[in-house]
């Protein structure tokens, strides 16, 4: 397999992008603008810094959090990020993605309370005070990726054959029903009830998840949907517009945030001698694709996308974060990264260009709603240069914030790193190797789902973790 990460120098990275005839890697080695305050939605955050929400898969069955999560969010409180953005926490117990994915309910809210207190706690030690850290969690529905059985709003034909139905192992088809409006406007009900909570419990904000086609990222391309929630854009908008709305209403003090797929592309899957991706078949125009040119998987069209985000802005929204992909169909869109997960294939492309097509749909998307800051996404597989990369996006507006998810559980504590020296520990800089979404893949376990760390760079405890998750999957 190549191994395309061979920079010296942020020079380096910039030349070869140049090279693929890429026009939004930059660099900066003033990191001052990273370490800037910004306003967000009326409160201050202290620097330029995200922490992306990054499931830790490591939660009890019930929903709480557990050894490890309290670990993780007392690591990430410490380690000087001024945007926490909480992973993804379930609104009901049958829209949960896995077994121990976190699931905010009655039961479960008093430990994610001691979890964000937790957070904050570890915040003031470090860092002398918490007056300028913005803490909330990303609420989600997983749709069509619930794993007790698929919830779909709208069926995709490519998608499907690829989606299976744990409850009996078939493939969804045609045949397979979808969630019905009343359905929908239940899980209304459960989204406005879970936002509370979050608030009772301290969170700054919540997020509307709308990306990697979990339910809300599916409704934004359910074009072939009939009814109310499918068709016209402003069909599909109308359950998350519903759900601002009332939030608004009910949790005036409660920033809402969303973070959102501006590009969607189709499934891939590996083939051939080497295992490189290829789109699965598909008949043109692509009927649930959002942000994709009907014409041609390979090019976005953010018509949709930008006028989404400007109706967020409208609707009261003050914080969104671009995404891409789908981590379980086109991971190379999501993640690119120097070596496939377990389940994927090996990369059609460049990871540079993957990386340059996050900056410029970030960008695009930031150009559209200048008031409303924007976190990018995509840095990780910079690696070394992940902070240069940061500071020239954000001192060239093309957003507010940078986005971190993988790359900081290797070093959770990279913006201290920076404050204090400047550069990244190079000893702990994510590789983007794949180990950690490898261990999520990795089902074989008591509870159904391996919990998921850094293990060449956290081996003490995310070591054994590894060794027997690889003996599960035979190697």
């Amino acid at each position: 397999m190549a191994h395309y990460f061979r920079y010296k120098t942020p020079a380096d990275v910039v030349a070869d992008a140049e090279r693929l005839g890429l026009s939004h890697i930059a660099m900066s080695d003033d990191l001052s603008v990273m370490f800037q305050p910004i306003e967000v939605g009326g409160r201050t955050v202290g620097n330029r810094w995200a922490i992306q929400p990054m499931e830790g898969c490591d939660g009890t069955l019930d929903g709480l959090p557990d050894e490890l999560t309290f670990r993780r969010y007392v690591r990430f409180g410490s380690g000087g990020a001024k945007l926490i953005w909480g992973e993804a926490t379930a609104i009901a117990d049958d829209a949960r993605m896995n077994p121990r994915q976190l699931w905010l309910h009655d039961g479960s809210a008093a430990a994610i309370e001691k979890m964000l207190v937790d957070c904050r706690a570890a915040h003031r030690e470090s860092c002398g005070h918490d007056r300028d850290l913005l803490l909330g969690l990303q609420l989600t529905h997983s749709g069509r990726f619930s794993f007790r059985r698929p919830l779909l709003a709208t069926h995709d034909p490519i998608l499907d054959p690829l989606t299976r139905d744990k409850s009996n192992g078939q493939f969804v088809d045609a045949s397979y029903p979808l969630l019905t409006d009343d359905d929908l406007k239940r899980i209304e009900d459960q989204y406005v009830a879970a936002a509370k909570l979050a608030a009772r419990i301290g969170c700054d904000f919540v997020d509307l998840k709308q990306c990697h086609r979990y339910l809300l990222s599916e409704l934004l391309a359910a074009k072939n949907r009939p009814g109310e929630y499918g068709g016209s854009l402003e069909n599909r908008t109308r359950l998350v517009r519903n759900i601002i709305t009332r939030i608004r209403a009910e949790l005036p003090s409660l920033l809402i945030a969303s973070r959102f797929n501006a590009y969607d592309g189709i499934p891939y899957r590996g083939a051939g001698e080497d295992f490189i991706g290829e789109p699965c078949p598909h008949e043109l125009p692509l009927a649930t694709a959002f942000g994709t040119d009907p014409q041609d998987h390979l090019q976005d069209d953010l018509t949709e996308p930008l006028q989404l985000a400007r109706w967020l802005r409208e609707w009261g929204v003050c914080l969104l974060n671009v995404s891409l992909g789908n981590p379980y169909a086109n991971p190379h869109l999501v993640r690119p990264a120097e070596y496939p997960p377990v389940d994927g294939y090996k990369p059609p492309e460049h990871p540079l260009i993957g990386v340059d097509r996050h900056f410029r749909i970030a960008a695009r998307v930031q150009s559209e709603v200048p008031d409303v800051p924007v976190i990018g996404s995509g840095f990780s597989w910079l690696q070394d240069f992940v902070p240069q990369a940061a500071a020239a996006n954000v001192s060239l507006g093309r957003a507010t914030f940078a986005g971190l998810g993988r790359g900081t559980l290797s070093q959770p504590d990279f913006v201290k790193q920076l404050a204090d020296t400047g550069r990244l520990d190079r000893k702990r800089v994510c590789r983007t190797f794949s180990y950690c979404t490898n261990l999520m893949r990795t089902k074989d376990h008591p509870l159904g789902q391996y919990a998921t760390g850094c293990p060449p760079f956290d081996k003490e405890v995310y070591g054994p973790l590894w060794k027997e998750a690889e003996a599960k999957r035979g190697k």
